[in-house]
């Protein structure tokens, strides 16, 4: 269980069923399975925070543990409310990864989650919709001094908000291959 109150779930006592989950996905992603285990032994990412803005399931839990065997000091807010598992969120937060996603959560509170996420300093953003980049732009410019790498998963996150997000003046997020925007 996570030591103090980093996260925000619908239930925890949801958490049984989430390990459920998460133990069935497992079992079809035989490669995160593999990097798991190597993970455990090596720890490339021991010291390094990274925050998560993914899509809160079963198959985004099985990476979170993987980071969290890497060593990696992980936070995970949900990108999407309306695929968030509150089972697997409460079972993440049970796991010891801080958790903020609720099933159908607010405007509001979506944005919470985030700032949430962005409290704890990462070194690494993980994004789904490029939300953590964008809001570091608009909001939380101290903190892209801190950013070594980061994930954008949709084209949408990479070309209208990381590349660049005009709105927001010259963008951090590093260029873009060519071979990228054909």
């Amino acid at each position: 269980m996570v030591s103090k109150k980093n996260y925000d779930v619908k239930d925890l006592s949801l958490a049984a069923a989430g390990r459920n989950k998460i133990e069935w996905a497992g079992r079809s992603m035989p490669v995160i399975k593999l990097i798991t285990e190597r993970f455990k032994k090596e720890k490339p990412l021991k010291g390094i925070r990274i925050a998560a803005c993914l899509h809160i399931t079963s198959e985004t839990a099985n990476l979170a543990l993987a980071l969290k065997a890497g060593g990696a000091d992980a936070i995970f807010c949900a990108s999407n409310p309306l695929s968030t598992q509150d089972d697997v969120a409460a079972a993440l937060v049970e796991f010891g990864i801080p958790t903020n996603a609720i099933k159908g959560e607010d405007g509001a509170t979506y944005y919470k989650h985030i700032s949430t996420a962005l409290d704890h300093k990462p070194q690494i953003t993980c994004d789904d919709g490029a939300d953590l980049v964008s809001t570091m732009h608009q909001k939380r410019k101290e903190l892209i001094k801190n950013i070594i790498g980061g994930t954008e998963e949709t084209t949408t996150g990479v070309y209208h908000r990381c590349h660049p997000p005009a709105q927001y003046g010259q963008s951090k997020c590093p260029q873009i291959p060519d071979y990228c925007r054909k």
